[in-house]
């Protein structure tokens, strides 16, 4: 996807949870067609800066609009994947149910869906959320309950219900975090062709992974600094985490 104008927009963002600062004069710039890695330490203010730009969070101070807008007002264009699912793991419900959950918002026919669960049962939604499930290689799963899913399963599934509504933004909390390597190198490569018709932001803990993939990364530590892949070096990483890790090996 060729790299356009900008869609995210967050200008001199500050967020407090009561007296300690999270995020101080946080400024990011997300361009139409980019993958954006977003990397720091636990409680440096990754999972604030996604819920700010969701519009689940409203900062003390500074600005943000995506696609031109409040945040709030681009939710039905942005596809989220949370760390972990918002609803127990063993609620009675098929893949298919939680993928169609996406749908809530859609604009159908002229009309908006609701909340009431028959709504969900046009032709045209489950023909939807099928089509979410087999861009994951998840389709086999329709019918399977939620409850009886491994981690990688479930995190393809909550993948699918994001595509659901066709969304111009996706972003992913710590995707692959319960899941092994092998898994991760796929789920990677998933996002990595859905870039080609939309912008990606992607928070992970493992920067050595993540740079065979991203364009740009996002190190936030309460502040925020932006790096080509190549420039992520163990200086930036011992400064970011307070100590070294592993070297990145970039391999695109």
């Amino acid at each position: 996807m060729t790299i356009g104008q900008s869609i995210i927009d967050v200008e001199d963002v500050t967020f407090s949870y009561g007296k300690a600062p999270v995020l101080e004069r946080v400024n990011l710039q997300v361009r139409e067609g980019e993958f954006l890695g977003i990397v720091g330490p636990n409680a440096g203010g990754k999972s604030t800066l996604l819920k700010i730009i969701l519009g689940l969070l409203q900062p003390q101070s500074g600005r943000t609009r995506v696609l031109g807008r409040r945040p709030r007002q681009a939710g039905r264009m942005i596809g989220y994947v949370p760390q972990h699912p918002s609803f127990p793991r063993d609620f009675p419900i098929t893949v298919e149910q939680v993928v169609l959950l996406g749908r809530l918002g859609v604009k159908q026919s002229g009309h908006w869906l609701g909340a009431i669960w028959p709504s969900f049962l046009h032709g045209i939604d489950r023909e939807a959320a099928r089509r979410a499930l087999r861009e994951v290689e998840a389709d086999d799963l329709a019918d399977r309950q939620i409850a009886s899913l491994s981690g990688g399963q479930l995190q393809r599934v909550l993948m699918a219900r994001a595509l659901v509504s066709d969304p111009k933004i996706l972003i992913l909390d710590e995707p692959t975090a319960n899941i092994d390597q092998r898994l991760e190198s796929e789920i990677f490569d998933l996002l990595n062709a859905f870039n080609t018709r939309m912008t990606i932001l992607v928070v992970s803990h493992d920067i050595a992974f993540i740079s065979s993939y991203v364009g740009r990364v996002a190190c936030i530590n309460r502040t925020l600094v932006c790096h080509g892949t190549d420039a992520v070096d163990g200086q930036v990483i011992q400064d970011l985490y307070g100590e070294d890790v592993r070297m990145i090996a970039h391999r695109h």
